[in-house]
């Protein structure tokens, strides 16, 4: 494989043993409905633009193209989130940021009932949002954390001094 390709969604096998990065986790349901709801507002933009009455001026049609430019644009930020676990650490891609972790920065990785995706603790005290997994995607948003909890147990801690 391409150093620089990724396969999404590897779980953790029967055995309990983590992927084998680089790995990638991708929500399934948002990203269905926001890439479903961009097309079909774009489509309606611009069948609109093309039907509407004549005293429509041609900067009213291209405002309503770009108004569904737009909001495909936002609907791409909701879509947007991932997660890629590689042999050095991890890539955390929410809607609007990205961090960029190597693996001894991550503390834990936690999502309590309820919580709509699950958070990494960082060394540094701070808590970060997982946005790449989502709990509405159910159990393979389990699957995807266990995965990535295990890649953790794995890679994540640093050596003990004399050990």
């Amino acid at each position: 494989m391409h150093p620089g390709n990724t396969r999404d969604e590897d779980a953790v096998d029967e055995t309990g043993a983590a992927p084998t990065p680089p790995v990638t986790w991708r929500p399934r349901n948002i990203r269905m409905v926001a890439y479903g709801l961009a097309g079909l507002l774009f489509v309606t933009m611009a069948v609109l633009a093309l039907i509407l009455p004549a005293d429509w001026k041609f900067q009213d049609r291209v405002g309503l193209l770009l108004l569904g430019v737009l909001s495909v644009g936002v609907l791409h930020l909701l879509a947007r989130p991932r997660v890629t676990a590689t042999d050095e650490g991890v890539t955390i891609v929410n809607s609007i940021r990205t961090h960029v972790l190597v693996w001894p920065e991550i503390v834990d990785v936690r999502m309590p009932v309820g919580e709509p995706w699950p958070s990494v603790d960082l060394a540094d005290g701070s808590t970060l949002a997982v946005m790449g997994i989502q709990s509405n995607d159910g159990d393979r948003a389990q699957q995807n954390l266990a995965a990535l909890r295990a890649l953790l147990r794995e890679r994540g801690e640093a050596a003990e001094p004399g050990h």
